[in-house]
């Protein structure tokens, strides 16, 4: 978290971290379409031109105020492919918080898993001890049929005490509730 007392803001960076396709990039786009333009920046996306995330997608939030500072959240997500993992580490130094994103779908299962691992990897290297550090859980795509079981999700991604919300990002199912 960065304070700036000068222009009274606390800025706070929160990572949309998981698995290609998971949804982290559709999370945001609702997050922007729904949010009040007075209170939003524009969307910036690094894209492909397979509409795949190379670098990161950013989004501003500015949310009322916390003992007269106004915070303002930046949310961004990082690129789920396995040639983009050095780009997933230039956007974590800073971070206050990460949103992993689990795809439900249940050829995902070994992806979500090697995504979790990856994100503890790079948070050890930032000096950042994983089982210590602020984590919610979205376990996206819920509406598939065959969708893997919320319980097991959680014990494939081992973060039994961090809080869970499902999700059918594209439909806005849960988007919300995760980012609050």
């Amino acid at each position: 978290m960065f304070i700036n007392p000068k222009r009274r803001e606390i800025e706070i960076k929160i990572v949309y971290y998981g698995p290609p396709l998971s949804g982290k990039t559709t999370n945001l786009v609702h997050i922007h379409s729904n949010t009040d333009p007075r209170i939003r920046g524009e969307l910036v996306s690094l894209k492909t031109r397979e509409d795949r995330t190379i670098f990161f997608d950013l989004l501003q939030l500015e949310l009322g105020q916390i003992r007269g500072m106004r915070p303002r959240f930046n949310l961004y997500t990082v690129p789920g492919q396995d040639r983009h993992a050095a780009s997933r580490k230039l956007v974590l130094p800073g971070i206050d918080g990460v949103v992993f994103v689990a795809d439900s779908q249940p050829h995902m299962r070994r992806s979500n898993i090697a995504a979790m691992r990856g994100l503890e990897q790079n948070l050890l290297e930032l000096g950042i001890e994983p089982s210590d550090f602020p984590l919610v859980l979205q376990l996206n795509k819920r509406d598939v049929s065959e969708a893997v079981p919320e319980v097991l999700l959680r014990t494939d991604l081992g973060c039994n005490g961090a809080p869970c919300f499902s999700s059918v990002a594209d439909q806005g199912v849960g988007v919300f509730d995760t980012l609050k």
